[in-house]
């Protein structure tokens, strides 16, 4: 092949988008790739001439190993919203220029819903100044909220986490005489995967949590609170699922009703925080009863040593599989998931286009959330494929290594 390769990850870190730069840097290098570059801190890094050459650090099958069980983002990441071409097409000469003087002929871009953004905006451009380079998307979120694809590398591994963390907290919320509160506040701005991996907790071992909210339908906090009360009052412990983004019926998330500091990133996306413990103290001030919260936060998407390998693997193929697509000639795409058999379990990739999937969001079908403050058994089935297995951590001096630039 002619010309090099560069490569980024961008948005919120998972615990397996490293394994997706390790399928896009050895399935480039094994098609006879020169260089593969990675972007440092993304398509921002890339503004500021920040890269490295990946076939100095990944120069062995012990860091390819040891990539893919290091969490968060190898070359770090941004939160970075190209401009509309007609607005700043300066912007997007400079990032033509650098990837000419880098002989780049294929882009790849590990991220979500705001990633792919930058890929149909970089593709696009492409095709109107005359470009051959091509430009594909390597999916990853642990929101699981990307169009088309059945699932998103990065939310088996997430899912798995929760539903563990949970059965770990069921246990310990039982340990009293007396009726307590756990909510639990899970990631999810608007769309409710994550917090409805909490029921696959519930097994012959484990009760299960009490109930789980998704910001998929309105939330009413009066309701919430008669449910907390009656079924406290028949002596049980409670743990309950919340996702983050959770609103009432006039738009407001749930954290929002507090006292909050506001934060907003470059995608207008509000920080979210606080949805668990605003719930924990009305449940304490208002019924007496003794509650906590807590907030999973950046756990659920940082457990490298809770992954699922099957997430793993998934991560690895999609990366691979866009190298080469792009080598065959496609852009302006990005590889999917399509599952073509549930038992036994398994996906194939596809590529889809980026313009149906850029900015659309693939929220839990309403059919799936039951009417008593549960999910159903369908969501649960569809969940539980994507946490199987495990790949053990490599051990050094009793904890996990992991690999840094």
């Amino acid at each position: 092949m002619n010309g090099n390769v560069i490569v980024g990850q961008s948005g919120g870190p998972t615990a397996v988008i490293n394994s997706s730069l390790a399928g896009v840097f050895k399935t480039a290098k094994d098609r006879g790739a020169n260089k593969v570059y990675g972007m440092c801190h993304g398509i921002k890094g890339l503004l500021d001439r920040k890269f490295i050459d990946l076939s100095d650090k990944l120069d062995s099958t012990m860091a390819i190993d040891l990539l893919k069980r290091t969490p968060s983002s190898y070359l770090g990441s941004c939160r970075y919203k190209l401009p509309e071409i007609k607005d700043s097409k300066e912007t997007y000469d400079k990032i033509f220029q650098i990837l000419n003087e880098l002989e780049i002929k294929y882009f790849f871009y590990i991220g979500g819903n705001d990633s792919m953004d930058t890929i149909k905006k970089l593709s696009d451009y492409a095709i109107v100044s005359g470009s051959d380079i091509k430009f594909m998307g390597v999916p990853k979120t642990i929101d699981n909220d990307l169009a088309i694809t059945d699932h998103t590398p990065g939310y088996g591994s997430a899912a798995k986490f929760i539903a563990a963390t949970m059965k770990e907290i069921i246990r310990d919320g039982l340990v009293y005489d007396y009726p307590s509160v756990t909510v639990v506040e899970i990631m999810g701005r608007n769309a409710g995967w994550l917090t409805a991996a909490a029921a696959l907790a519930k097994s012959d071992d484990c009760e299960g949590v009490d109930l789980i909210y998704l910001p998929e339908k309105p939330f009413d906090i009066d309701r919430f609170m008669v449910r907390v009360k009656d079924l406290a009052a028949k002596g049980k412990s409670l743990v309950i699922a919340v996702s983050e983004g959770i609103k009432v019926s006039d738009g407001r998330y749930v954290f929002e009703l507090d006292n909050h500091v506001e934060m907003i990133d470059a995608f207008g996306h509000k920080q979210m925080s606080g949805t668990a413990k605003f719930l924990s103290n009305k449940i304490a001030s208002e019924l007496g009863l003794k509650s906590r919260a807590i907030e999973l936060s950046t756990l659920q998407r940082c457990a490298a040593h809770m992954s699922s390998r099957t997430d793993i693997t998934e991560a690895y193929n999609v990366g691979g599989a866009a190298v080469k697509a792009a080598f065959e000639g496609e852009t302006g795409k990005v590889v999917v998931l399509k599952r073509v058999s549930d038992d036994p379990y398994m996906c194939i990739t596809e590529t889809g286009d980026v313009h149906k999937i850029a900015n659309v969001e693939k929220k839990v079908p309403l059919e799936w959330i039951t009417d008593d403050d549960y999910v159903t058994d369908e969501l649960v089935h569809y969940i539980r494929p994507l946490i199987q297995a495990e790949l053990s951590p490599i051990m050094i001096d009793g904890l996990p290594r992991h690999l840094k630039v």
